[in-house]
């Protein structure tokens, strides 16, 4: 299954996580995880926003390129708004094929 990673720059992570995941627990299942962590679950695709102490790390899995894709660009998108202030930028690595 293809993954990509985003890694972005901000002293706010676990708050732009906890944003993220109430803001898209509205339609899909939204799971915290250990250390202020979120699991959410678009259909069969699987995104972990981690927030550490400089960056939030965003890892996306998914079960084919094409939903990979869709769903990198909904999540950044997403918080590139949502931190608009900030200016906060999501630039992916090359999708992994595992």
């Amino acid at each position: 299954m293809p993954s990509s990673l985003a890694r972005v720059a901000t002293d706010a992570a676990p708050r732009y996580a906890k944003q993220l995941a109430s803001h898209f627990g509205r339609k899909i299942p939204v799971e915290e995880i250990p250390d202020g962590g979120h699991r959410l679950t678009f259909q069969n695709t699987d995104v972990v926003l981690e927030p550490l102490d400089d960056h939030l790390l965003i890892r996306v899995t998914a079960p084919d390129a094409a939903a990979l894709t869709a769903i990198r660009d909904v999540v950044g998108s997403h918080l590139e708004r949502f931190g608009r202030r900030g200016e906060l930028s999501v630039v992916w690595d090359e999708p992994a094929q595992d």
